[in-house]
């Protein structure tokens, strides 16, 4: 049988299901580096721009076998800029718990505010860079 150029450039293939496919690593079941961090939600945009808007980085991330564990990366980065801004802003903006306490939907409509003000950071700082 004749080797395919793949085969004599130092390929191999692997055997999935019924068919063989170029061994590229990415159906090793050994892997050790195995990301079990969860996708979230701005992980989620941040894989949907890159589809849309960054094609070619997006394929490379994904051939590169790095794509989940970056778009996992700014999950966590954006969850943080998240938890570390709310009480800034809550304290600067007087959304105290005794508010909470008094007059709840007062509070809940300021909190949503903050919220939609720092993800307004998140979304122009970090998903759609």
């Amino acid at each position: 049988m004749e080797q395919s150029i793949f085969e004599k450039l130092g390929g191999t293939y692997i055997k999935v299901g019924d068919y063989y496919v170029p061994n590229l690593g990415q159906f090793n079941e050994n892997k050790s580096d195995t990301d079990d961090r969860p996708l979230g939600k701005y992980g989620m945009l941040y894989e949907t721009f890159l589809k849309e808007h960054r094609t070619p980085l997006y394929h490379h991330l994904l051939l590169n076998g790095t794509l989940h564990s970056h778009l996992r990366d700014v999950n966590e980065q954006s969850q943080y800029l998240l938890d570390t801004l709310l009480p800034q802003y809550k304290e600067k903006q007087g959304v105290t718990e005794e508010l909470k306490a008094t007059n709840q939907l007062e509070w809940v409509g300021r909190v949503n505010n903050i919220i939609a003000q720092i993800e307004e950071i998140i979304f122009t700082e970090i998903i759609y860079l």
